[in-house]
């Protein structure tokens, strides 16, 4: 099988978001082939170059979202026209604007009505098939024309109100968006000898980087799979917290609309977790199509310190992960304080990295702050002082790799007020650690039990079930195991890739025939039939209401005769 796997600021970048288990899943499927299509976010990143290749990486197109040189495509009277046309309805969907036939529209998942979903995929496609045909609409996105009908939709009757106060420096922020994020339209991936060639295009992130599988899929009806780790929206929603309020309004339709298209479009839509499915679903995904793919941990660093608990300080509350306000490591601080009234020779590791400036500065106030809160204490006037709280970095002499980290401690501790999946969480489980953790994100859903949870940014609970484990080590022994028990079975990199494997032979199973049968050697191209077709059987013919409740269409049909089977197809052999 050959996959296209489109990504966005991440794989195969050194840095960025989604590259740990796309590199994952590449080496893990050695099988199949996959062709990369990466959307680059910074010159800093491709600076940084690519992380090592397996083989069975066929190529790598890349594309800057960050820059975009002008295309110099001069359009002619007769494209601007359809040009202003598409955006013009484009930016009419995103300002709110009714169209002719939107009074009569029945309402489709997400809240939208199915005549604004198909007024925004109209536009969408139509201004890739003008690209196509003129070799690129960067200018035209860039130009004056651009702004000006941007501004017409704004100021049209119907327009949402926080579309009518946009202002000229907001619909030049808005227009200079736009055209980013549409830039893939501009691409030449989207030939038979692109994205026209693989059997499945794989989005390993939702917004942006799901637009090249759309388009692959409008011109050549290359099936599509989109996965979301962290739901791009909902994250959209998060950031620019201070942008005018139009901006803010115009860029969230615009993602909202791109999102539900990609999940309108897709054959199968998967989410690392259910706090992000609950998304997926609210933003228009159907929720047939909805799989949950929790993310593939490798397990084996941790399993040494998981099959030895018993190495662990019982007196130790261990910290793992970015250093980043999100951590809430102030609450973690003040809980230690009421711990240690209760527990007075407990310890406290904080292990982890300053995630860039803001991170270092966070991480100064924490240290100021455990500073204050624990005077060095000596055991007497002649012995130095010693605080109980330690700030560290894997990597050194003591703790070399996070494992050691865990392995440290006999409770590790969660103190997060914005998580998303948490990694630091599962690593602590597949170290065998009792944990106690804040109640946010898939938080509760990973734990399942295993563990304590408490509210965010409650100090004293968070304390009390730190005391609750330290106090009592049997418990912590049973939850340890099971915690384990429960991040083998459940997120291990084996059964992320054995999912996905699944839903990509389900998918490719289900798509019509693209191509044709042979290549220019003869030999038969892989999954260009049905498997089904090379097994020298003869099938009967199925029920009409075994059809009509499961298996493809062509198994209804009349009664075929298989002839003498093909060679297999490499990819099979």
């Amino acid at each position: 099988m050959r996959i296209g796997l489109l990504t966005e600021g991440g794989y195969p970048y050194v840095s960025g978001d989604a590259r740990l288990w796309c590199d994952r899943l590449v080496h893990g499927l050695a099988q199949h082939e996959f062709d990369v299509y990466a959307l680059s976010r910074s010159r800093h990143q491709e600076d940084e170059g690519w992380i090592p290749l397996p083989r069975n990486v066929r190529r790598v197109r890349t594309a800057p979202l960050w820059m975009g040189e002008d295309d110099e495509v001069a359009l002619g009277r007769r494209a601007r026209r359809r040009f202003t046309e598409c955006f013009e309805e484009l930016a009419a969907v995103l300002c709110g604007v009714p169209g002719a036939s939107s009074g009569s529209a029945s309402s489709a998942p997400g809240g939208a009505s199915t005549s604004e979903a198909d007024r925004f995929a109209n536009a969408l496609y139509g201004l890739a098939e003008l690209a196509r045909e003129e070799g690129g609409l960067t200018g035209a996105l860039r130009s004056e024309a651009a702004v000006r009908t941007l501004e017409r939709a704004c100021r049209a009757p119907g327009a949402h109100r926080t579309a009518r106060e946009a202002r000229v420096p907001d619909l030049l922020t808005v227009a200079a968006h736009l055209e980013s994020a549409l830039r893939p339209l501009s691409l030449d991936w989207y030939e038979h000898d692109g994205l026209g060639a693989v059997d499945l295009c794989h989005a390993a992130s939702g917004g942006t980087a799901a637009l090249p599988g759309l388009l692959a899929r409008h011109f050549t009806g290359v099936p599509l799979m989109v996965t979301e780790y962290g739901v791009r929206l909902r994250t959209h929603y998060l950031t620019a917290p201070d942008a005018p309020p139009a901006v803010r309004s115009l860029l969230a339709a615009f993602q909202g609309r791109l999102a539900a298209e990609a999940y309108r479009r897709a054959e199968v839509v998967t989410a690392g977790n259910t706090h992000a499915r609950r998304w997926q679903e609210r933003c228009g995904a159907e929720r047939e199509k909805l799989r949950t793919v929790y993310p593939g941990m490798n397990a084996r660093p941790f399993a040494d310190v998981g099959e030895s608990p018993d190495c662990a300080d019982p007196d130790t509350l261990v910290w793992v992960g970015r250093v980043e306000p999100a951590k809430d490591l102030v609450s973690l601080l003040h809980a230690f304080a009421e711990v240690r009234k209760q527990s007075p020779g407990t310890r406290l590791r904080i292990v982890g990295a300053p995630a860039g400036p803001e991170g270092a500065a966070y991480l100064g106030h924490c240290r100021t702050l455990a500073a204050q809160l624990f005077p060095d204490e000596a055991e007497g006037p002649h012995a130095a002082g010693d605080n109980p709280v330690s700030f560290e970095e894997t990597g050194g002499p003591e703790l070399p790799a996070a494992a050691d980290a865990y392995a440290s401690g006999a409770v590790t501790v969660l103190s997060s007020v914005v998580e998303g999946f948490p990694v630091g969480l599962v690593e602590a489980m597949l170290c065998g650690r009792a944990t106690v953790s804040t109640d946010v994100g898939a938080v509760v859903e990973v734990i399942g039990g295993t563990g304590l949870v408490v509210p965010p940014r409650n100090p004293r609970a968070l304390a009390e079930a730190c005391v609750a484990l330290l106090r009592d080590p049997e418990r912590r022994a049973r939850l340890g195991a099971a915690a384990r028990a429960r991040a083998l079975e459940l997120f291990t990199v084996e059964q992320n890739i054995e999912a996905f494997h699944g839903i990509y032979l389900e998918i490719v199973s289900r798509a019509p025939v693209r191509r044709d049968l042979l290549d220019g050697t003869g030999e038969p191209l892989p999954f260009a039939v049905p498997a089904e077709a090379h097994v020298p059987v003869r099938w009967t013919a199925a029920s009409p209401s075994l059809a009509a409740r499961s298996g493809p269409g062509w198994a209804a049909s009349r009664p075929v005769r298989a002839t003498t089977p093909l060679p297999a197809p490499e990819g099979a052999r």
